[in-house]
């Protein structure tokens, strides 16, 4: 009889085979759950080996790396068939991803650092602009509030605003 029925494997044997259906099924399925069904183990125990095992570890990442491989490699395989056939979902994907002439026309967006200190010219500009957008604007306890010179003031003269208020 031969010694690889599993009431004949050791501990560790049976851990290592366990650990290599694993990897098997990752590499045709990337997708923990399903490699987990496939090898008979629970997610709970997958997981617990990822954090305790780091030789694991760099296994499952290496088998991931090869089932995206693969499912890109098959996902291109049927784009390219359905490209055959004429298809023109297919035709503007390929197109939009793999000719500059018809990608993305969105331009790139970097935002302005959040606590980016001015220089006192761009605070004045900043101050300025700030007192020119608020012109007109009424107030909610202002006696005359279509008249702008007096909003937020009780004298009719313009607010003083500085750069400790920003």
């Amino acid at each position: 009889m031969e010694n690889d029925t599993p009431n004949n494997l050791t501990v560790e044997e049976r851990l290592e085979k366990d650990k290599q259906a694993v990897f098997d099924a990752l590499k045709e399925t990337p997708i923990v759950a399903v490699a987990c069904k496939k090898a008979g183990i629970g997610r709970a125990t997958y997981y617990r080996w990822r954090k305790e095992d780091k030789q694991f570890l760099r296994h499952v990442e290496d088998a991931m790396a090869q089932g995206f491989e693969l499912i890109n490699d098959l996902s291109e395989g049927q784009i390219v068939t359905l490209i055959k056939e004429k298809k023109m979902p297919a035709i503007t994907l390929w197109l939009k991803h793999h000719h500059p002439r018809y990608g993305s026309k969105a331009k790139q967006y970097t935002p302005i650092a959040a606590h980016e200190d001015l220089t006192p010219e761009e605070q004045k500009i900043f101050l300025e602009a700030l007192s020119l957008a608020s012109e007109g604007v009424s107030q909610p306890n202002n006696n005359d509030e279509n008249n702008p010179t007096t909003s937020g003031t009780s004298q009719g003269e313009p607010t003083d605003q500085t750069a400790s208020s920003v």
